[in-house]
């Protein structure tokens, strides 16, 4: 016992060295007490493959030490997911039952972060999630009584089902409470591997109520409200160091409507704002043009990013694009394929932060989707199947579409150019 505790007290005092807490200081991120701008990456499955039993440590050490060695050091990640039994959904679950946590899984985000503090990253943990690719929100619903989550990927529902359907976890008082359970669980975390507490773990940066919590209807305006200052005063309440953000897409997740936007993300207890942007998703981009439609996402996302840091330079707080992803030429989903359009893209978003962070700094940051790292492809990655490689594209999503891998040079090298830029 008095073994394992000199072993805890040493690994503390090894990975604490050198770990600066993020602050905000009027209106930007301070890495201590130097500005603070960051390229990091969506790693959503990072904790999966960092568990013992079900992942693979020895992909997690070379994937951080390759993002470190690029300057990539503020990595978004997952806390989940729920249940796990849904076709196209992520597996295995943090949350496997309503309560009931798979004890690998919390072990391989202890052994992440921790891994993490080595090379003086830092995390932003999301903790729940609006789509059903990793449960979310709609299995609350299916935990309490809701019926079947009507799920989109399969053809007998449609997303406007599932839209409706996943609007009432903002009135589910059940599933509030067992959503408030599980933040109070993971915040009141030790980690096994340092001995830190999770609510006061300088690694972590940020937490996030959810992925892309949207507004779904006019009439869902003051429940969302509701639900969403809620949530941040218990993460205040539980972790008053740590930063508090949204995880919301901007606009795009209240009917577009900025003013709606701004209201929400005025609650003194957000820290920052964030936005995210799909070229593809959204009809910017399209494989039948590509040309074309490069330039009309590249001019699109500059104003969409200018939009919001307007906002957030009147609620005098910094904004992070905590989501963007652009996909490979023609859509390939092959490891060797051309990135030269997405690479494009990527620049265009990386020099709106440099000329921000040598400007007024309100946009503090960027986290690109997303890292992939040393994944192998299946040979049909058309969807995830359990036993395939995570890569950072969702399961539902052809695998590799969005993805940057460790073999993609010319992406990784813009990456690296920027972050030597920028600090």
């Amino acid at each position: 016992m008095k073994k394992a505790f000199i072993l805890i007290l040493i690994g503390t005092l090894f990975s604490c060295t050198g770990v600066k807490r993020i602050s905000i200081v009027e209106g930007h991120f301070k890495k201590g007490n130097e500005p603070y701008y960051f390229i990091g990456a969506n790693y959503w499955y990072g904790p999966i493959i960092a568990s013992e039993k079900s992942g693979n440590r020895t992909r997690l050490i070379k994937e951080l030490d390759l993002m470190d060695s690029l300057g990539i050091d503020n990595l978004r990640i997952l806390v989940g997911a729920e249940g796990g039994k849904e076709d196209f959904q992520v597996k295995p679950a943090l949350q496997y039952e309503q309560g009931k946590y798979n004890e690998d899984l919390l072990d391989g985000l202890d052994f992440l972060l921790n891994e993490m503090r080595k090379r003086k990253m830092y995390a932003v943990l999301y903790l729940n999630n609006n789509w059903i690719w990793s449960g979310g929100m709609s299995t609350y619903l299916n935990w309490n009584g809701y019926g079947n989550v009507p799920n989109p990927f399969l053809e007998k529902y449609t997303w406007e089902e599932y839209m409706n359907y996943t609007e009432q976890f903002h009135t589910c008082q059940p599933c509030l409470d067992s959503f408030y359970k599980h933040i109070a669980f993971i915040l009141g975390r030790k980690n096994n591997y340092n001995g830190e507490k999770y609510s006061s773990d300088k690694t972590i940066m940020s937490w996030q109520v959810a992925n892309e919590p949207r507004i779904f209807s006019e009439s869902d305006k003051v429940p969302f409200k509701s639900f969403l200052d809620k949530t941040v005063r218990v993460l205040d309440s539980l972790a008053p160091k740590i930063l508090i953000s949204t995880g919301a897409e901007g606009k795009a997740s209240y009917l577009q409507n900025i003013d709606t936007y701004k209201v929400l993300h005025a609650n003194p207890k957000i820290d920052y704002l964030t936005a995210h942007m799909w070229p593809k998703n959204w009809g910017w981009y399209k494989v039948s043009d590509e040309t074309k439609s490069l330039n009309e996402s590249i001019s699109n996302a500059r104003s969409y990013i200018k939009e919001h840091i307007d906002v957030a330079k009147e609620l005098n707080k910094p904004i992070v694009i905590s989501e963007f992803g652009f996909p490979r030429n023609s859509e390939s989903l092959k490891l060797k394929s051309n990135t030269g359009y997405r690479d494009e893209f990527y620049e265009s978003v990386f020099q709106q932060l440099l000329e921000s962070a040598q400007s007024d700094g309100f946009m503090g940051g960027v986290n690109f989707w997303g890292f992939a790292g040393y994944a192998k492809q299946s040979n049909n990655p058309e969807k995830w199947r359990e036993g395939d490689d995570f890569t950072a594209d969702p399961p539902q999503e052809p695998q590799g579409l969005n993805s940057v891998y460790a073999g993609d040079k010319t992406t990784l090298q813009l990456i690296e150019k920027y972050n030597s830029n920028l600090n």
